[in-house]
């Protein structure tokens, strides 16, 4: 194969794209890669101005986006987002499932309500989006074109954080349920590949409140020992930035990953190398 043939592999040319969580930090930087490498993209977020802001940003480019407002928890919102991305665009054919949230506290000191509610957004949240992206993708379903899912997880489903215990149980969930969904629509012969991508710390929005938060709750003594301690820890010597992730899902949404499914792509800058 050439080396212009391959290159082609990594672009959605004439492909549709959902992603959800993307007005801001990893979910923009996906879109806009998706919609630079040739894909219609549906961006969705509880942000409606910084969810609007991208799908403009992205048009002004010269790409094509709409924005939908989407709670990731909400399995109604889940189906009318679905249907109108199948009214404007007669289907999709990469769903990126990044929304989340995090919170930092010891495990002894998480209340239930904060449990809960880190749970329903980075679990439920990703159940519904393959539950729903499933039914629709598959052959004889809304879509029914086959395709991707690409789930954001996090190094925190693979290694032990501070701070970090409800988040990292909802990743490593997330992790699971990507392999299982994976097998299962492999031995259905649905078309869809399923994949997880796991960020080592990644400078966000919600990062740096993370930070903050820790800070706070006296697991660091101010978020600039917890950026130092970070930032050490990656042998890279530095964050990621968010155009590295949305990269990673580019190459398992395109059909340059067309023989990746069930995988957990780690991008951490050598973080669980040690």
């Amino acid at each position: 194969m050439e080396m212009n043939q391959m290159m082609e592999r990594f672009r959605m040319d004439g492909k549709v794209a959902l992603i959800t969580g993307a007005g801001r930090g990893i979910g923009a930087a996906t879109a806009e890669a998706f919609a630079a490498a040739g894909a219609k993209v549906v961006v969705t977020d509880v942000l409606e101005e910084e969810g609007k802001a991208v799908a403009e940003k992205i048009c002004n480019a010269g790409g094509e986006a709409i924005f939908e407002f989407l709670n990731v928890v909400d399995e109604q919102q889940w189906q009318n987002v679905i249907d109108k991305a199948v009214a404007t665009y007669g289907g999709f054919d990469a769903l990126v499932n990044n929304a989340a949230i995090t919170t930092q506290c010891h495990v002894e000191d998480i209340s239930m309500e904060e449990w809960r509610k880190v749970m329903s957004v980075n679990i439920d949240g990703v159940f519904l989006g393959i539950k729903h992206g499933i039914q629709a993708m598959k052959p004889g379903g809304k879509a029914g074109r086959g395709g991707s899912i690409v789930n954001i997880s996090s190094i925190c489903a693979i290694i032990a954080m501070h701070g970090s215990g409800s988040y990292s149980a909802a990743k490593g969930a997330v992790r699971s349920l990507t392999k299982v969904a994976a097998v299962e629509c492999g031995s259905l012969k649905y078309g869809i590949r399923i994949n997880s991508v796991h960020p080592g710390v990644i400078l966000t929005e919600l990062v740096k409140a993370g930070m903050e938060e820790s800070a706070k709750k006296g697991i660091f003594k101010s978020s600039e020992e917890a950026l130092a301690l970070y930032e050490s820890q990656h042998p890279i010597g530095r964050l990621g930035e968010p155009i590295e992730i949305a990269q990673a899902a580019l190459y398992l949404a395109s059909d340059a990953g067309a023989f990746t499914t069930g995988a957990e792509l780690v991008v951490d800058g050598g973080f669980t190398a040690q």
